[in-house]
């Protein structure tokens, strides 16, 4: 069996097992023992020469292989939060949620893998019907109506997404090639695909699976689900699920690339991005619920991800850097969000202050997570977002630039105002009465408290050194994406 199949294999059969285990304390450790060997196989593929494979329908090239990277840190740090976490919440039986975890890892390991644009459609779908339990697992009406509008909105992204696909096949047979779904033959063709076809495809497949990534205007899933998810699942879509989507997207735009066509790609890309980042950004400014605060700063995000691909130059790097650092800002910023969500009972500041009184590690690590997901030095988006910036300077974009930074400013000030209400002043009178009354649904402990830290660790080992197998990840996905025909 290859590591590519492996790495789907292996998480699935452990789903499979977490279902048929009967304890509720053994199952939980599962999900950690599954990371881990996640994370080993994912280490042995990278320690490994990319070697292509004409033809195989499952391989890992540099774009895989960096988004691969961040899918098995993230689980595995989340799968550490796992055991603690389920363990504040005895009320609620974990079979169905530790087995769509070990899932959606098989199948986010499924969609980096695919070079094969149907199976990788597939995947999606999959990735997005695992996750949806997930959801509800506090099982109370504002969950099923977050869980609802996930599958439905998700479902019109995977059907329009589908349609581009065949409008991709089709553009190869409307000039007499056979069509084909592998990316390689895709990439190898592209500059004999019908362009008018070619054109329609990539819009179809943006929008589609733009609203997987949620994009502006296609976001209106992402409030209701990361604001009723537990933190670890909120994490789990943020850095995983999302990103995925963007790898589809990236494949079809290297798809258009060497069509000659990224010219018209570009521009789409460009407006999408700053029109996802101006719609979080107004968004966040007065905003009192801090878990949806946090699902309009992933819009955001989002938004700077295909801002960066829309540059092109060293803003794709930028942009392959920004897909790593967000990743680990929102892991921190999400499962700290979770303990101080258990701690008080409630996410809306107006009940919920002095965060630093009550859980003083959590507060200190929601603080330090707001700081590196807005872009502040020395955490890893500062790099990241300063090289878009750059970037954009270089290429004469004076304008994109300036938009860039005037909604970088506004998201620093709504989400500051929104982190401050809930670390700092004092606590209600209801949860200053004790440690155990500030704690209804479970406080912080190193189980819950460790994988968060170790996020921060990582975001800032980011903004003040890039390891060097990490940089040669991004500069060879960066180098593929930018490939010209």
């Amino acid at each position: 069996m290859t590591l590519p199949l492996l790495l789907v294999a292996l998480p699935l059969a452990l789903a499979a097992v977490a279902f048929a285990v009967s304890s509720e304390r053994v199952r939980p450790w599962l999900v950690p023992a599954g990371g881990a060997a996640h994370l080993a196989l994912t280490l042995a593929v990278l320690a490994a020469p990319a070697r292509p494979a004409p033809g195989a329908w499952l391989q890992l090239d540099g774009v895989g292989r960096l988004v691969l990277a961040l899918v098995s840190v993230l689980f595995f740090l989340c799968a550490l939060y796992t055991p603690g976490y389920l363990a504040q919440r005895p009320g609620h039986s974990n079979r169905t949620f530790c087995a769509c975890l070990l899932a959606f890892l098989s199948m986010a390991s499924l969609i980096v893998a695919s070079h094969h644009l149907g199976l990788m459609w597939v995947a999606l779908e999959a990735s997005t019907l695992t996750s949806a339990p997930l959801l509800y697992f506090n099982r109370n009406p504002r969950s099923l109506e977050a869980t609802w509008k996930y599958l439905l909105l998700g479902s019109v992204g995977i059907a329009l997404a589908l349609l581009g696909t065949f409008f991709l096949a089709y553009a190869a047979l409307k000039v007499g090639l056979a069509p084909s779904l592998l990316f390689e033959d895709l990439v190898r063709d592209a500059p004999r695909l019908s362009p008018p076809w070619l054109h329609a495809a990539f819009v179809v497949l943006f929008v589609g699976y733009g609203t997987k990534m949620g994009l502006a205007p296609m976001h209106t899933w992402k409030p209701d689900a990361y604001g009723e998810a537990p933190g670890l699942v909120g994490t789990l879509l943020a850095g995983v699920a999302t990103n995925c989507a963007f790898l589809a997207i990236v494949r079809f735009f290297q798809i258009c690339s060497a069509a000659g066509e990224a010219d018209f790609a570009r521009p789409l890309l460009v407006a999408m991005g700053l029109a996802s980042m101006i719609v979080a950004g107004i968004f966040m400014v007065r905003q009192r619920d801090y878990k949806r605060m946090l699902a309009y700063s992933s819009v955001e995000h989002m938004g700077i991800l295909v801002l960066g691909l829309g540059l092109g130059g060293a803003a794709v790097f930028g942009a392959m850097l920004h897909l790593v650092n967000n990743g680990l800002a929102k892991g921190a910023l999400f499962l700290s969000a979770g303990n101080i969500h258990r701690a008080f009972g409630s996410k809306s500041t107006d009940e919920v202050s002095g965060a630093l009184r009550v859980v003083p590690a959590s507060a200190t690590l929601f603080l330090l997570g707001f700081l590196a997901a807005t872009g502040s030095p020395p955490f890893g988006p500062f790099v990241s977002e300063l090289t878009i910036l750059v970037a954009a300077l270089e290429a004469g974009r004076w304008g994109v630039a300036a938009a860039f930074l005037l909604v970088l400013l506004v998201v620093f000030v709504g989400m500051g105002a929104t982190v401050l209400a809930v670390v700092q002043g004092t606590p209600p009178a209801r949860r200053a009465a004790g440690a155990e009354a500030a704690r209804p649904l479970g406080g912080e402990g190193w189980q819950t408290v460790v994988p968060v830290a170790a996020f921060i660790v990582l975001v800032t080992l980011m903004g003040t050194w890039i390891p060097g197998p990490v940089r040669d990840l991004v500069i060879e996905a960066a180098r593929l994406v930018e490939m010209r025909p």
